[in-house]
C-alpha cells in the first residue's frame, strides 16, 4: 500500500505538470531562450549543420540569456556527425598563469571566505569564442560571420525585456551596486529598472561581437578587446594577462563511451567529470530492474542514490585537468566489472555513510546554460557552457557589455582540506597556473541502433550530472516521452556533504519516512537544473523536443 500510495501521488503531480513535446520533421533547436533557439533554428533553415546552429544559437544566448549565456565563461560540446563519429571540444576556462594552490587561503592557513566566488580573484580566462571558432573551423558549413550576426542584431536593435531578466535585475540589486560597469548594461541609464516589455539594447556588447564576427577568435583574444579587457581587470587588481589570452587553446578531445541497456551514451571526458560519473552511475543501477522498482518509491530513490554517492566520491577522489593528473585511472572508472565491485557494497535497506575516513577518499552553482540541436542529415550537437554563479562574477568588463565567470571557484580551494560540509582539497583539482578547473556539465548523446536517439543536457552545477542521469531513465526505463521526462520533479545526493536533496512534491510524504528511517538526511530545494532536450524516433522520423519550465525563458525551435 505504501508504494502505491507513493506512485499515486507522483503520477498525479506530475500529470498537473506534464507537456507535449514539440515536434519537427527536419530540424530542431532547443535553448534556454526563445529568441536564441529562433535564430539557430533559421541558420538550420539556410542550410547550415548543428555545429552551425549550435554556434549561433550560443552567441544569441550570451545576448538574450546572460545570467549563463556568454562569451566571458566556458564550457563543452559533444558532437556526433551524420557517419556517426562522435568528437567533443573543450573549451573550459583557465587559472590564468599568476594563479597559485593557495590563493584563497591566508598566512595562518585558513581558508578566506568567498574569495573565490566573488569579485575579480574568481574570474578564469575566458574560454567560449576559442571553442565555438575552433568547431566551426573544423565541422561548421556556412561563413563564421553569417553565425555570429544573429546576435549582433538582436543586441544593437534591441529586444523586449523579459520578466525573468527584470526579476533578477530586482535579486541582484546589492550585487550589481558595488559595479558601475554592470549598472550601466543591466539598468536604464545606469539607474533604474527595465521593466518587462521595454527594449533592451546593448551597444557595447554589439560591437564587442563585431570585432569576432570580424577578426574569429582573434577578435576577442587579440586587439582591442583583449587590450580593453585586461586593463579593466587589471584596474581592479585581478591577475589576468594579455598573455593569458593569447595562448588561450581550445581542445578537440575524444568522448568517454559507455552502454546502458543496449543504448550507447557519449559524454563530455575530462576535465569535466560529467560523463565519467554519469558512466559509473549508468553501469551501477543497469544491474537493477529500475521500472519494478516503482518510480520514486523508497526503493528506487535508495538505489540512485546509492549509485549517486560512490560516483561523486571517486569524483572528489580521483578526477582533475587530465594535462595536469596524466594517472587518473579512467578505464576502470568507466568499467562494468569496477561498476559490479561498487553495487556489490549497497545494501538494500540502509544508507551508506558518507565521509572522507568511511571512504578513504577525500560548490558548484548551478547556473549553467544548455542548448541542444540536431539537424536534417543527423548531425547532432550537445552544448553545455556556462559563468559558474548566474552572472558569474556579477561584474560586465567596461565597455565590452559580457559579464565575466567567477570558475576560479571550481577549483578546490583549500589544499589539503576535506570536510563533511562538502568542501574537497583534494590534489587532482587544486589551482596552478594554466590548469583548467574541473566541472560537472555532462552534455550527452544517446545513440540507438547507429542513429542520434537523446540530445540532452542541463544546468545545476553538481546537481547536472544526476538530472541528465534522471531524465535518460525516465526516457530509457520508464519510457516517457521527452516532456514528460524533463518535466519529472528530481532529486540528487553528491556524497559531501551527506544529504538528499529533493524538489518539492518529488517523493511523498511516507517514502520520507521510509528513507528517514533508512539513514537519509533529507532537504528540499525548489528546483534542479533545466534540461533542454530532443528526442529522434527513427522509425517515424519525428523529432521531438521540450525546453524545461523551470527555465522561464526557454524554447524550442524546429522546423
Amino acid at each position: 500500500m505504501t508504494r502505491f500510495l507513493s506512485i499515486l501521488l507522483l503520477f498525479c503531480v506530475f500529470r498537473l505538470s506534464a507537456q507535449e513535446p514539440e515536434y519537427a520533421r527536419t530540424g530542431m533547436v532547443v535553448s534556454a531562450s526563445q529568441l536564441a533557439s529562433d535564430a539557430g533554428r533559421d541558420i538550420l533553415k539556410q542550410g547550415g549543420n548543428a555545429i552551425d546552429a549550435a554556434v549561433a544559437t550560443a552567441f544569441a544566448l550570451a545576448v538574450t540569456w546572460p545570467s549563463a549565456g556568454n562569451i566571458g565563461g566556458g564550457g563543452f560540446i559533444v558532437f556526433r556527425d551524420q557517419t556517426g563519429k562522435v568528437t567533443t571540444f573543450d573549451f573550459r576556462e583557465k587559472a590564468p598563469k599568476a594563479a597559485l594552490p593557495d590563493m584563497y587561503v591566508d598566512e595562518a592557513g585558513n581558508l578566506i571566505p568567498d574569495l573565490n566566488h566573488e569579485g575579480i580573484l574568481s574570474v578564469g580566462v575566458p574560454g567560449t569564442v576559442a571553442g565555438l571558432h575552433l568547431a566551426h573551423q573544423r565541422y561548421g558549413k556556412l561563413p563564421w560571420a553569417k553565425l555570429v550576426t544573429p546576435a549582433i542584431k538582436l543586441a544593437r536593435k534591441g529586444f523586449s525585456f523579459t520578466h525573468a531578466l527584470h526579476d533578477d535585475s530586482r535579486s541582484n540589486e546589492d550585487d550589481w551596486k558595488h559595479y558601475p560597469s554592470t549598472r550601466r548594461v543591466m539598468y536604464r541609464d545606469g539607474k533604474e529598472f527595465y521593466l518587462p516589455g521595454e527594449t533592451w539594447r546593448q551597444h557595447d556588447l554589439a560591437k564587442t561581437l563585431q570585432r569576432i564576427r570580424k577578426h574569429g577568435r582573434d577578435g576577442f583574444y587579440q586587439g582591442k578587446t583583449a587590450e580593453k579587457l585586461v586593463s579593466f581587470v587589471q584596474s581592479m587588481d585581478g591577475i589576468i594577462t594579455r598573455e593569458d589570452l593569447a595562448g588561450y587553446t581550445a581542445i578537440e578531445r575524444s568522448p568517454v563511451r559507455g552502454n546502458y541497456r543496449g543504448y550507447d551514451v557519449y559524454s563530455m571526458a575530462l576535465p569535466s567529470s560529467g560523463g565519467i560519473t554519469l558512466i559509473q552511475m549508468l553501469n551501477i543501477l543497469e544491474g537493477y530492474d529500475l521500472r519494478d522498482s516503482g518510480y520514486h518509491s523508497a526503493g528506487y530513490v535508495h538505489l540512485l542514490a546509492e549509485a549517486m554517492r560512490r560516483a561523486y566520491a571517486n569524483r572528489a577522489y580521483y578526477l582533475g585537468d587530465p594535462d595536469f593528473n596524466p594517472d587518473i585511472p579512467v578505464e576502470k572508472l568507466l568499467s562494468k566489472a569496477y561498476a559490479t565491485e561498487l553495487r556489490s557494497s549497497i545494501q538494500s535497506d540502509t544508507a551508506s555513510a558518507s565521509d572522507p575516513v568511511t571512504f578513504s577518499q577525500p560548490y558548484e552553482s548551478p547556473n549553467t546554460t544548455h542548448l541542444s540541436v540536431l539537424d536534417g542529415n543527423g548531425n547532432a550537437v550537445s552544448l553545455t557552457y556556462t559563468l559558474e554563479y548566474s552572472y558569474g562574477s556579477q561584474i560586465i568588463a567596461d565597455g565590452l557589455g559580457f559579464f565575466l565567470n567567477n570558475e576560479m571557484g571550481d577549483f578546490n580551494p583549500h589544499p589539503g582540506v576535506t570536510s563533511p560540509d562538502g568542501l574537497i582539497g583534494t590534489a587532482p583539482n587544486l589551482v596552478a597556473p594554466g590548469k583548467r578547473m574541473l566541472s560537472s556539465m555532462t552534455p550527452t548523446i544517446v545513440v540507438k541502433e547507429d542513429k542520434p536517439f537523446l540530445i540532452i543536457g542541463s544546468p545545476g552545477g553538481k546537481t547536472i550530472i544526476n538530472t541528465v542521469l534522471q531524465v535518460m531513465l525516465n526516457v530509457i526505463d520508464h519510457q516517457m516521452n521527452i516532456a514528460e521526462a524533463i518535466n519529472a520533479k528530481r532529486f540528487h545526493h553528491q556524497w559531501l556533504p551527506d544529504t538528499l536533496r529533493h524538489e518539492r512534491f518529488c517523493i511523498s510524504p511516507d517514502t520520507k519516512e521510509i528513507l528517514t528511517r533508512m539513514g537519509y538526511a533529507l532537504r528540499e530545494v525548489s528546483y534542479q537544473g533545466s534540461v533542454m532536450g530532443i528526442l529522434y524516433n527513427a522509425s517515424r522520423k519525428e523529432i521531438t523536443g521540450h525546453a524545461d519550465p523551470r527555465a522561464p525563458d526557454g524554447g524550442v525551435a524546429g522546423y
